[in-house]
């Protein structure tokens, strides 16, 4: 049965086209060889956030003093923390099949590859069958990258997937890389009662970040009782006995622990293996599928989106890749993505996002720069909720007012974001956020404030 779009994949990009190519009247498929939802909803975005919530909630408990509140004697069942988050993945993946029963996609099991033009060989446990489709978007993502030395053996050295399900709560856990998955485990692990040991190579954590938010998060981090190594390596890893012996390299010398876990974080490598590039002559480079603004690959008919695809590796960036690749292809000329405007989120505690240029970039690429601060210590909001660690963070070009970027760190930054987003994607000036009234009191007042605070406007500093 031939399809007009037929897609390999159903993650946060191939769902997500699906189902817009089903709206634009398209007769679509699915390929899937695992759950329905992809890395993302099943062993990422999604149950990752149920963990982190069930951190915060405990965390809140120790510190119900703080709020006028006693509890005693309370305890975490690790156990039926993992298994919420299960529950709560679960529920989502149910939700994709039926969003795929609702739009009339159909979904083909097992794993896909390109075989010719227009085909897809779809392998079901050695039960192949043949899919015919006029578009092919590949969807595939990414797994975790294994450092050559870092071998992960799913007991002792763990990826992300493992992390989410270890049978029990570790007494004390190295974390290897520390963006947004290194962070946010170590946040979890050590709200729950590991003892946390994070190491990154870079001189910052979080390194992609403004540095004054990675100052900021390794000062909190601290605080929170993490053992943060920076410009540090782990040179070699002992799983011979009953935990793990690290050999840690750092600026000081070598320094050795022993830990009962070890978790990779390093990021994530595509997966490009198996599915018919190389037969079909799809042109790769340093990794990645080359596309062009539209996603079409140099083989007529064949897209793709996503993680295996230049540009940064993240849910929102796939499905919003995926909408414009299905309008281009139902001949609605959309416009391309912008790549400079697209939001980055951390969601330890306190949460980081970001958007735009970091202050040494805005330098970097020759910008005069107007940035105002304003600490979440001088927001009523956050005092009232006992968060006031933090800051926003905006950058201007002092020239002609633009919007270059803005690096939030805090209570719900990663809800806040989107107004810098829409504000940047309508060319909205400095002094447009500061005459635009904020609700009082919120945290998101801080925006207005920072905009205020780079045009020596601030009121409440």
């Amino acid at each position: 049965m031939a399809f007009d779009l037929l897609v390999i994949g159903s993650g946060p990009g191939g769902y997500v086209a699906a189902i817009r190519g089903a709206q634009l009247g398209m007769k679509v498929g699915i390929v899937e060889k695992a759950e329905l939802g992809g890395v993302c909803l099943n062993w990422g975005c999604i149950p990752t956030k149920a963990l982190l919530k069930s951190a915060q909630v405990f965390s809140y408990i120790n510190h119900a003093s703080d709020y006028g509140i006693e509890v005693k004697d309370a305890s975490a069942d690790f156990g039926a923390v993992v298994k919420r988050s299960r529950d709560v993945a679960n529920g989502m993946s149910k939700g994709i099949q039926f969003l795929m029963k609702k739009n009339k996609i159909e979904i083909h099991t097992g794993f896909g590859k390109l075989v010719g033009k227009g085909k897809v060989e779809v392998d079901n446990d050695g039960k192949k069958t043949i899919v015919e489709a006029k578009n092919i978007i590949l969807a595939t993502g990414a797994r975790e990258r294994e450092l050559p030395n870092l071998k992960i053996d799913k007991k002792k050295v763990v990826g992300y997937h493992e992390a989410m399900v270890l049978p029990k709560l570790p007494k004390s856990m190295v974390i290897v890389g520390s963006g947004a998955i290194g962070s946010e485990f170590a946040y979890f692990y050590n709200a729950m009662g590991t003892e946390v040991t994070l190491v990154e190579y870079l001189p910052n954590i979080v390194p992609a970040e403004d540095v004054d938010v990675s100052k900021a998060l390794e000062k909190e981090f601290k605080k929170q009782g993490i053992n943060v190594m920076t410009n540090s390596s782990v040179e070699k890893v002992d799983t011979s006995g009953t935990g793990c012996k690290v050999s840690i390299k750092t600026s000081k010398g070598m320094e050795e622990m022993n830990v009962d876990i070890i978790l990779s974080a390093v990021g994530v490598q595509t997966n490009l293996e198996g599915i018919g590039l190389e037969m079909m002559g799809v042109k790769t480079e340093k990794g990645k599928v080359v596309v062009d603004d539209y996603y079409q690959t140099n083989v007529p008919g064949v897209y793709a989106i996503g993680d295996i695809v230049a540009g940064p590796a993240l849910a929102h960036v796939a499905s919003a890749e995926g909408i414009i690749c299905v309008e281009q292809i139902a001949g609605h000329n959309p416009e391309p993505l912008d790549y400079g405007n697209i939001p980055g989120c951390t969601y330890c505690s306190p949460e980081i996002a970001s958007v735009g240029m970091t202050e040494a970039k805005a330098k970097e690429a020759g910008h005069e720069l107007k940035i105002g601060k304003f600490p979440f210590s001088a927001s009523g909001k956050a005092s009232a909720a006992g968060a006031k660690e933090g800051f926003v963070k905006v950058i201007f070009d002092a020239k002609y007012g633009e919007f270059l970027g803005a690096h939030m760190i805090g209570m719900n930054v990663t809800e806040m974001i989107a107004e810098v987003v829409v504000a940047r994607k309508l060319e909205t000036t400095g002094h447009e956020i500061i005459k635009s009234v904020h609700p009082h009191p919120t945290m998101s007042e801080a925006v207005m404030e920072a905009a205020a605070a780079a045009y020596d406007e601030v009121i409440h500093l």
